[in-house]
């Protein structure tokens, strides 16, 4: 946020979609249902306003006029002014009606302020792609604040895009210690298997070489979609998977290669394109 005008603004119907779910997805979105006429309100306003200022754009204050805007006080089910409501990440988290008294009305709003570890993460995740080393940093210091398992997740993804492979893998080790890891998790495992996989097959070029040297080695084919997807050329990798499956249905080559396939499903992630395709296409090679 730019300045203090920019934290505490009134809402309409119309602006209550950009100006309260959406700006909730970045920082908690206190709304306030009040009337000019209403003397608990007027009292209770100014209280908001200054503990959002002091924030500093950490908390933001939405001022709804329920007298212009009875639809919206409808929708949110007002029955009684002031009721003040909590948005984080575009959902309704906590609310209260009437004045709270100035210290019970701070320790309210403490309660949705996000944690200095919270916010670390948050800066490190907007600068991951332009400043790996700086995202880091960022993480590293949350995690000496609260060891978050989702924190150790971005951590291994930044020093997965940083090459240090070593480094990522006792991180996803140390998760994978719990029993079980979450997808995002099993995703980075993925692609440093496909690392190792590609580096002992000497890369693209050295493995498209065996490839087609051996053409019957369907070994050497998934080792050539392996070395393919570790360089970005997905498309090329799935096409020679699929290729082994279809050839080797049932079998050991064209279970590994159904099985890398799924992999690379989770590492693209349900909203790639060829995610869709390919998944497709093998459940029609399968069923």
């Amino acid at each position: 946020m730019a300045d203090e005008s920019s934290w505490i603004y009134d809402v309409g119907i119309e602006q209550f979609e950009p100006d309260v779910i959406e700006r909730s997805m970045a920082a908690t979105v206190i709304v306030d249902f009040w009337a000019p006429w209403c003397q608990p309100c007027r009292a209770l306003g100014p209280l908001l306003e200054q503990i959002v200022k002091e924030s500093g754009g950490r908390v933001l204050l939405a001022k709804i006029n329920v007298d212009e805007n009875q639809e919206l006080a409808g929708m949110m089910r007002v029955q009684s002014i002031p009721t003040v409501v909590a948005f984080v990440e575009g959902q309704p988290v906590d609310h209260f009606m009437g004045v709270l008294p100035e210290d019970q009305l701070r320790e309210w709003v403490s309660r949705l302020l996000p944690s200095r570890a919270e916010e670390l993460v948050n800066e490190a995740l907007a600068i991951e792609v332009t400043e790996p080393a700086k995202a880091e940093q960022k993480l590293r210091e949350a995690l000496t604040l609260e060891a978050q398992d989702a924190t150790k997740i971005h951590l291994a993804r930044v020093l997965l895009a940083q090459g240090r492979d070593e480094e990522c893998s006792t991180v996803i080790a140390e998760l994978d210690a719990r029993g079980f890891l979450e997808p995002e998790a099993q995703a980075i495992r993925t692609q440093l298997e496909l690392r190792v996989t590609a580096e002992e097959s000497g890369g693209v070029q050295a493995a498209r070489a065996a490839a087609e040297a051996n053409p019957d080695d369907l070994s050497l084919q998934i080792h050539l979609a392996d070395a393919l997807a570790v360089d970005g050329k997905y498309r090329d990798a799935f096409d020679i998977l699929l290729t082994v499956v279809e050839k080797n249905l049932g079998g050991e080559h064209g279970n590994t290669a159904k099985k890398q396939m799924v992999d690379l499903f989770g590492v693209l992630g349900e909203a790639s394109p060829l995610v869709g395709e390919y998944r497709r296409k093998l459940a029609t090679l399968l069923y």
